[in-house]
C-alpha cells in the first residue's frame, strides 16, 4: 500500500510538473478505454486513363470533296456522342477533332469514281487531347454504264462526305484525363 501511494504522489507531481503550453489536459486511461483511434488511412490518387482502341464517333462541320480537297488539308469533325469510362464522360459530344486527307483522286474517264480518305489526328476534350487513329476512305458512286461501255465521255462521281454522316476513330494510345 505504501508503494501505491508514493505512485500516486510521483504521479500527480508530475503533472503538475508538466508545462500545458496546448491547453489539453491528460487524464489516465482506464481499463475499458481505447488508448487512440487509429490513423486515418490515405489512399493513393486513383490513375484514370481512357484505353487506346476506344471508338469515338464523329461528323464533319462542312462538306468534303474529292473535288476541291487536297492531300494534307485538315478538316475539323464534332463528336457525336459521349464517350464513356468507367461511368464518367471523358470526351463530351460536341467535342472538337481533326483530321487530314491523306489520299485523294478526282473522279476520271471511264466510270472511275474520286475518292479521298480522312486520317484522325486528335480530339480535344476537357483541357485535354487524345491521340487518334484510324483512316477513313470516302468513295464517289462509279459509272458503271460509262464503265462497262469504256467510254472516254463518261465519267465517275466526286466523292463526298456530308455533315450528318458519322464515321468512326480510335484513341491510339492510352491517355490519362
Amino acid at each position: 500500500m505504501l508503494h501505491s501511494g508514493i505512485a500516486l504522489v510521483v504521479f500527480a507531481a508530475a503533472q503538475a510538473a508538466a508545462p500545458a503550453s496546448n491547453g489539453v489536459q491528460w487524464a489516465p486511461l482506464t481499463p475499458n478505454q481505447p488508448a487512440a483511434a487509429p490513423a486515418a488511412q490515405v489512399t493513393p490518387a486513383v490513375r484514370r486513363s481512357l484505353p487506346a482502341g476506344t471508338q469515338v464517333s464523329v461528323t464533319p462541320l462542312q462538306e468534303i470533296s474529292s473535288k476541291h480537297v487536297k492531300e494534307g488539308e485538315r478538316f475539323q469533325f464534332r463528336v457525336v456522342n459521349d464517350v464513356v469510362e468507367n461511368g464518367v464522360v471523358v470526351i463530351p459530344r460536341g467535342s472538337m477533332a481533326t483530321g487530314v486527307i491523306s489520299m485523294q483522286t478526282g473522279r476520271a474517264i471511264g466510270g472511275k469514281s474520286g475518292k479521298f480518305d480522312v486520317t484522325f489526328e486528335k480530339v480535344e476534350a476537357n483541357g485535354r487531347v487524345f491521340p487518334l487513329m484510324g483512316t477513313h476512305r470516302q468513295e464517289g458512286k462509279g459509272n458503271t454504264v460509262g464503265a462497262l461501255l469504256g467510254s472516254i465521255l463518261i465519267s465517275g462521281r466526286s466523292a463526298v462526305m456530308m455533315p450528318g454522316q458519322i464515321v468512326t476513330a480510335m484513341v491510339k494510345e492510352q491517355t490519362d484525363y
